[in-house]
């Protein structure tokens, strides 16, 4: 017996965004119909009385919490307040109204950079607050370590049922193509092929090259996300402890395989058909140098990543040229 049924009502947070799509999907193709997720227009996350107005009215007996101000190390470092202040005043709203308005279950999605900068590789979960962030994005981690805590300080104080899952770099269908306000993935895809498009001799990249990253495809977090709704409980005898051997309330999602940003470009100039020369511009930032995800304790629970990073690659490839048309269309 699963800990979630087909026959709950269940509000995705952020269900428009390339997480919340994916996830709503899934929990489609899975049979489960009673799905509320209201767009920003509708509700704005950032209003806490409209909010929990919202969860009066509504009363869902399952929040996925999948909202949140994401963007790459520019938009990071440029916008510092933007990524601190929105994303704690969404996940509070959401978090609180849940757990005053009898949410029986909730699943707060966070971010592998809530872990330090220089944490023991691969990072296990007991990694987190050991040490300082990555300033590139330390407004977005600080915001989401914040979340992941008050998951934690409910269910001790409370015995609120809220989790955590921290996923690893995503990418995959509605993500972000913006050539400067991306994440390094998608950045790459529409750069790679623009210049393809445009005969370019050579396409210019950030950094070294030498920083490591671990890339998941989002159908992936949306198939753990609802495996972890469906079966993970901290309370039981054989959930996942932590160095102390106390119950942990978050969990790391991802492949558990990283590969150079260096390897990364050489494999998206493949996809894309490229055939320029790749230029490091070292001046800029790297970032951490690397940030690989323990999933040992997900994967002893019975999830597993199951989408290679090639297979994934092609098919972000081929939406993002039909997100390229329909936009043209829309002209």
């Amino acid at each position: 017996m699963t800990l979630i049924n087909k026959q709950d009502k269940i509000f995705i947070a952020g269900g428009s965004g390339m997480a919340g799509s994916a996830i709503i999907r899934r929990l489609n193709n899975l049979g489960y119909k009673n799905l509320i997720f209201p767009d920003s227009s509708k509700l704005d996350l950032k209003d806490s009385d409209l909010v929990f107005k919202w969860f009066k009215k509504n009363k869902p007996d399952i929040v996925i919490f999948a909202a949140a101000k994401v963007g790459g190390i520019l938009a990071n470092k440029t916008y510092p307040v933007d990524f601190l202040l929105d994303n704690l005043k969404i996940q509070n709203n959401v978090i609180e109204g849940a757990w005053k308005n009898n949410v029986r279950r909730l699943l707060f999605l966070g971010s592998s950079c809530v872990y330090p900068k220089n944490a023991s590789q691969p990072i296990k979960e007991d990694e987190l607050l050991k040490s300082s962030l990555e300033q590139t994005n330390e407004g977005y981690a600080l915001a989401k370590i914040c979340g992941i805590k008050l998951c934690q300080s409910l269910r001790k104080q409370y015995g609120f049922d809220a989790i955590s899952l921290m996923p690893t770099n995503l990418y995959g269908k509605g993500d972000n193509y913006h050539s400067s306000n991306s994440h390094v993935l998608p950045a790459f895809l529409d750069r790679f092929h623009s210049h393809k498009l445009e005969q370019k001799q050579y396409i210019e990249c950030w950094g070294s090259g030498n920083p490591k990253r671990e890339f998941m495809h989002v159908d992936d977090l949306a198939d753990a996300s609802i495996f972890a709704l469906e079966n993970w409980d901290p309370n039981k005898n054989d959930a996942p402890l932590d160095e102390l051997g106390e119950p942990l309330n978050w969990l790391n999602v991802g492949t558990g395989i990283d590969l150079s940003i260096k390897e990364l470009a050489e494999m998206i100039a493949n996809i894309t058909s490229f055939k320029g020369d790749i230029i490091w511009n070292k001046e800029k930032p790297d970032g951490t140098l690397r940030k690989l995800l323990n999933v040992s304790k997900l994967e002893k629970l019975g999830w597993k990543s199951k989408i290679s990073l090639n297979e994934g690659l092609l098919t972000a490839y081929k939406d993002y040229k039909e997100e390229l048309k329909e936009n043209k269309l829309r002209r």
